[in-house]
């Protein structure tokens, strides 16, 4: 059994598609468990803000095969692959970490690497998995978003419980 953390975000009508995303993976995972919401500017070109999140699950499947089932959740919910890498879309679910695999091949980079580089996704790992190591750097997720240049990428929680039910 693995436990995975999949970074969930989207820019538009970011609550709606986060519940779907999160009805879906709570069908092909089971019980999950999610970080705060968290908004934030986008980052890498002029959007509308985002919301993210973290979620947490257990889970059989090999590391391909959840990645596979990340995409068929988005392309479900109307993702698109054909524009630049940095725009707006209905949701984003990047798969953060399988267990402590370290894994860099095809495109796949496991941890991945924006856990280092972006605030919306190193806070909410944080929140859910303080004292987990991240297996290349070492350091505990908690260390990693205290030493954070948090200023430099300003994000804030939201209160979505009214919002998702």
């Amino acid at each position: 059994m693995a436990t995975i953390y999949i970074s969930i975000g989207s820019n538009i009508e970011p609550l709606h598609y986060i519940a779907l995303a999160l009805e879906d993976l709570q069908q092909h995972f089971g019980v999950i468990r999610n970080s705060r919401f968290y908004e934030s500017q986008a980052v890498g070109f002029e959007g509308e803000n985002f919301i993210n999140l973290v979620s947490v699950a257990q889970t059989q499947l090999s590391l391909s095969e959840v990645i596979a089932v990340l995409h068929r959740i988005e392309d479900a919910h109307g993702r698109s692959r054909n524009g630049p890498r940095f725009s707006s879309r209905t949701i984003d679910l990047d798969l953060l970490l399988y267990n402590d695999v370290v894994y860099q091949q095809q495109g796949i980079d496991i941890p991945r690497h924006e856990i280092l580089t972006n605030a919306f996704v190193l806070c909410p790992l944080a929140e859910l998995f303080p004292h987990g190591k991240h297996p290349v750097v070492g350091k505990t997720y908690q260390q990693l978003w205290d030493d954070f240049d948090q200023a430099s990428q300003p994000l804030w929680p939201i209160n979505n419980e009214k919002t998702l039910n």
